[in-house]
């Protein structure tokens, strides 16, 4: 039964990671590009929440509830699909990290903008190229390891 319960735990945070990471930078990336100031602030006000409350959370109980499956059923952690799905987990990390930043910076100037009556700065729009090409791998990289979870490959 424990497992059961930790397995459940770990594919919901698992769900909640993916589909927070996922929903936010839909919401923000399609926001940014109406070019609204008001609507981007508020957008990115909440995806920084979100950040913050969800992915945060996540990202700490995904590698210690996997870590601890793998000790209850037994599986070494040095197995091939568990190393590379803790690569590429950290992969993702070391871009969610800076977007962290980013995201952070990017909601005071369209704060600023929005509350002067001004457009999005250039500075918002190369702030947000970043923001994608660092998400970009780092959603690719979670893809890899949900399948590597599903089909534990030898």
């Amino acid at each position: 039964m424990e497992y059961l319960v930790v397995k459940w735990l770990h594919i919901l945070s698992s769900t909640v990671l993916f589909g927070t990471g996922l929903g936010s930078a839909y919401y923000m990336f399609f926001t940014s590009l109406t070019r609204q100031p008001a609507a981007t602030a508020i957008v990115v006000r909440q995806v920084v929440w979100a950040d913050w409350l969800f992915t945060t959370t996540t990202i700490v109980f995904q590698p210690l509830s996997g870590l601890y499956l793998a000790h209850l059923a037994g599986i070494p952690w040095r197995t091939p699909w568990i190393a590379w799905s803790f690569a590429l987990y950290f992969l993702a990390g070391l871009c969610w990290l800076p977007v962290v930043w980013l995201q952070i910076r990017m909601r005071g100037v369209a704060l600023a903008a929005a509350a002067a009556g001004l457009p999005l700065p250039p500075q918002y729009f190369r702030l947000l190229k970043v923001w994608t090409a660092l998400g970009v791998p780092a959603f690719l990289a979670l893809l890899v390891v949900f399948w590597l979870m599903v089909a534990k490959p030898s």
